[in-house]
C-alpha cells in the first residue's frame, strides 16, 4: 500500500481497535494484534509462553492445563504488555515524549514481582549501569540528556520507516530502563507507525537473529540498511495478516 492507502489502513486499524476494545471483542483485529505483538515481543526477550498460552491469557485470563510449570515473570510481563498496548491506544493523540515512554514502561513492569524485588526502577530511567551482551549502554546519569537529545532530533522529522528505524536503533543503544527496553521500544515503533499513517511493523521472534544483527550494525557502524529492510518485511507480514479482518 502506498500513500493514501497506508493512511486508509491505519485509519481502519485505529477505528477497529477502539470499537473492539470497547466491546471486549476477542475475535477481531484488536485482539489479534494484542496477542501477536505481546507474544513476539516477549518471546524475543526469552518468554517461555506459547502463542496458545498467550491467547488464552488475553482472551480469558487463564492458562491451559500443562504438565510444565509456568514462570510467574513470563505471565506478569505478558499481562503487563497487554496493559501497555492499551495505554498506547489511550494516548495515541499525544506527541511522543519521555514522560509517555515512562508510562509505557510502568504499565509493562509495575506488576512484575521479580523486578520490584530486585529494586529496579519502574516507570523511571535506570539507576544502575547495564549492557547489551558485550556492549555498554548509556550510563544512568546520562540517560535523561541522551533521551532529550533523541526526542529533539525525532520531533523534527517527517514520519517515515527509515526515521522510525533510526529512532528505534538509537533508543535501544541508549537502553534507558533497567529492563524492558526492547518491549517498550518495539511498542513505540508500532505506535509511531500507526500514528504517522504508516503500516505498523510487528517484529517476529522468527526473525530475532536478523533483528539483533540489524541493531548490531547500527551500534558498530551506524548502518540502518538491515533494520530498514527487516521493518519493511515485517510491515508486509502484518498487513497481510490484517487483510483477513478487512
Amino acid at each position: 500500500m502506498e500513500g493514501g492507502g497506508n493512511q486508509d489502513f491505519t485509519g481502519f486499524l485505529s477505528e477497529r481497535f477502539r470499537i473492539e476494545r470497547e466491546r471486549f471483542d476477542r475475535s477481531g483485529v484488536y485482539a489479534y494484534t494484542q496477542r501477536l505483538l505481546a507474544y513476539n515481543s516477549n518471546k524475543i526477550e526469552g518468554s517461555t509462553l506459547t502463542e496458545e498460552q498467550t491467547a488464552s491469557l488475553f482472551d480469558n485470563g487463564t492458562l491451559p492445563r500443562s504438565e510444565d510449570y509456568y514462570r510467574a515473570k513470563d505471565v506478569e510481563e505478558m499481562n503487563g504488555h497487554f496493559l501497555m498496548f492499551n495505554k498506547m491506544l489511550d494516548t495515541i493523540r499525544q506527541p511522543l515524549s519521555s514522560g509517555l515512554i515512562k508510562q509505557f514502561h510502568y504499565e509493562l513492569k509495575s506488576g512484575v514481582f521479580e523486578d520490584r524485588a530486585n529494586g529496579y526502577a519502574i516507570g523511571d530511567y535506570k539507576k544502575r549501569p547495564n549492557m547489551i551482551g558485550i556492549y555498554q549502554t548509556v550510563r544512568p546519569e546520562n540517560v535523561e540528556a541522551e533521551m532529550d537529545r533523541l526526542m529533539e532530533w525525532y520531533h523534527g522529522k517527517v514520519p517515515d520507516i527509515a526515521v522510525f528505524a533510526e529512532f528505534h536503533a538509537r533508543y535501544e543503544s541508549i537502553h534507558p530502563f533497567q529492563d524492558g527496553n526492547g518491549r517498550t521500544g518495539r511498542l513505540i515503533l508500532f505506535r509511531e507507525c500507526l500514528k504517522g499513517g504508516i503500516v505498523p511493523a510487528v517484529i517476529e521472534d522468527a526473525n530475532r537473529n536478523e533483528y539483533l544483527e540489524a541493531l548490531k550494525d547500527y551500534r558498530e557502524r551506524e548502518d540502518l540498511d538491515k533494520l530498514v529492510g527487516l521493518l519493511q518485511k515485517e510491515q508486509a507480514f502484518y498487513l497481510d495478516k490484517c487483510r483477513y479482518f478487512m
